[in-house]
């Protein structure tokens, strides 16, 4: 049986030139856990807003073709009984939390619906999303990953056959991440619902995923079962899509002749145990890393015992920090990790005055930050959001981009601007919305606002959340072609690939204290600090631990080079990607 039926849809947003989607056909059996992939663009936020009616009944545009949702035409049907077939959870979950306990958002939905047992309905949605026992809290006292599954309660509060999540774990720790994938996979498999998600994660997707669908340029171009669809590396890479680490690394051996030609790819670090049972671990001396003393440069920023509490409604005030000490120094590239909670995003706005310490002091080359005007602050450091959206005050990218600089009379503000613009390919979007682009796009713009006033220390708050593999690796080189300009950088992440990829030195929180700070080895090597944090290493390292205890490997390319070079750690560099 079929929940959604898709033929022949064509979609353009109003004053595109070409459709979102094209001629897309696409069905989906009741009980499938689906995962839709494709880059940054290529319409999959679009196709999941057509399953559940926004479009076209809410979001305007030329549209042809037909979709059914649990039996009904979703162009003749409205909004309100299409969300009763399927429940969406967006890539802004925020925007869905509209009441002020849990409780009441969870049923509110119910409510509206004029259900008398809406709020029974809440209490059964908030126990299937692990959330019992929360249900007289005010919604911010939910961590991010909580408020994740409180909007998923709220669709899960009318029983639809479908739920579509998009981008559920784009913003979330490990440890809540593997959360709401396995409360989505118990709704799939005790309660029946058919679950759609549009991920980049190929390492989730193996995990919980039944079948994979990869869109390129508006049409569906296969639909296959996980295993199968993960194993098209060329497919996937094509379309800016990582397959998970320990399926590149056997690609790359298998290319590299260490692996046989005609073995299986695995998609799982249990699968690739038994694929690379047969490998010899060489020490890499290019790769593996040495501990360096730590940098002599003059501190860029320092705290001095600061402390910062936010006042609460219920109870004492909350200390997120007390009596923090750090210093960060000029030129580092910096890595801040840690859980949802533990500080990140409030550090970095400390960083830029958006908020006061209650105690203690914060300098900034030797000044202290309350004496600095935020004029003259704008010029020296930036904070790129966590969303992108909250960067957009105009309406148009070009004049989102231009306004610092115009306001501030900067010369040649309007060739700056369009030298970003062209630096970001955001040239053929300059007249959009911000607010109206893709995730890739809006992360894009977002850095180029960021940048336009040439800050000497730049903060990014999850830059490559929800982020294609071109986006990524677009947005790494700026900031390596950026070291003239913005020689001090510091990214809060989730994403542990960049961590590795480009940190120089990682600084962890956990509870407002930095209980760690150093190198790779040094933090993922530590396994105590890592089960106190629940920091997780990419999986390549996962890999790499699982065949030997002294391998550290943080990209495909040690891995390769670790497990198939020879006695110096040397192979093929044609045979390593």
């Amino acid at each position: 049986m079929n929940v959604i039926e898709i033929e022949n849809l064509t979609f353009s947003y109003p004053g595109a030139s070409v459709p979102t989607l094209n001629q897309l056909s696409l069905t989906v059996e009741a009980g499938d856990f689906l995962a839709i992939v494709g880059n940054n663009g290529c319409g999959k936020s679009t196709l999941c807003k057509a399953m559940n009616g926004l479009i076209p009944n809410f979001i305007t545009g030329t549209y042809t073709g037909s979709v059914r949702a649990g039996g009904l035409d979703t162009c003749s049907s409205d909004v309100g009984t299409l969300a009763t077939k399927v429940g969406y959870v967006y890539q802004d979950f925020e925007n869905q939390i509209v009441r002020p306990t849990v409780l009441d958002d969870a049923s509110y939905a119910c409510m509206n619906y004029a259900m008398a047992d809406y709020l029974e309905r809440g209490r059964a949605a908030l126990k299937r999303c692990g959330l019992s026992g929360r249900e007289n809290d005010y919604i911010w006292q939910l961590s991010g990953g909580q408020t994740h599954l409180l909007a998923l309660a709220g669709a899960v509060s009318l029983e639809p056959d479908v739920l579509i999540l998009d981008e559920p774990i784009a913003q979330l720790d490990p440890g809540h991440a593997d959360r709401i994938y396995e409360i989505l996979k118990e709704l799939n498999e005790k309660h029946g619902k058919t679950i759609i998600v549009i991920e980049h994660h190929t390492e989730y997707i193996a995990d919980y995923c039944k079948h994979v669908l990869l869109l390129k340029d508006g049409k569906a171009l296969w639909k296959l079962p996980v295993r199968e669809a993960l194993c098209r590396v060329q497919d996937l890479t094509a379309s800016d899509i990582f397959p998970p680490q320990v399926t590149r690394a056997a690609y790359e051996l298998k290319k590299a002749r260490v692996l046989p030609l005609t073995a299986a790819l695995p998609t799982t670090v249990d699968e690739g145990r038994r694929t690379f049972a047969g490998l010899t671990y060489h020490i890499n001396k290019e790769s593996r890393e040495q501990t360096e003393a730590l940098c002599k440069a003059p501190a860029a920023v320092e705290f001095k015992d600061v402390t910062l509490s936010y006042r609460s409604v219920k109870g004492e005030p909350h200390k997120i920090f007390d009596g923090l000490n750090l210093s960060i120094r000029k030129g580092e590239k910096i890595a801040l990790i840690g859980s949802n909670g533990a500080g990140k995003s409030t550090l970095m706005k400390l960083m830029i005055g958006l908020l006061k310490p209650s105690a203690g002091e914060i300098e900034l080359y030797g000044s202290a930050l309350r004496g600095i005007k935020r004029d003259q602050l704008s010029r020296k450091i930036s904070l790129v959001y966590q969303n992108p959206e909250e960067m957009f005050i105009k309406d148009s990218i070009e004049a989102d981009i231009a306004y610092a600089m115009k306001v501030r009379g900067i010369e040649q503000w309007q060739e700056r601007t369009g030298r970003l613009l062209e630096q970001f390919r955001l040239t053929g979007l300059k007249d959009r919305d911000g607010r109206l682009l893709s995730g890739g796009q809006m992360r894009r713009a977002s850095l180029a606002i960021g940048i336009a006033l040439n800050p000497e220390i730049l903060l990014l708050d999850e830059p490559t959340a929800n982020l294609d593999i071109a986006t990524r690796r677009e947005i790494i080189r700026t900031l390596e072609e950026m070291k003239d300009i913005t020689d001090t950088v510091m990214i809060a992440t989730h994403d542990m690939q960049l961590v590795c990829e480009w940190a120089q030195r990682i600084i962890v929180l956990c509870g407002g204290q930095v209980v760690g700070d150093g190198s790779r080895d040094e933090i993922f090597g530590n396994e105590k600090l890592r089960k106190l944090t629940g920091i997780r290493p990419p999986e390549i390292f996962a890999m790499g631990q699982e065949l030997c205890p002294q391998a550290y490997c943080y990209t495909i390319q040690e891995f390769v080079q670790t497990f198939g070079g020879d006695s110096d750690g040397r192979i093929h560099k044609e045979a390593v990607g």
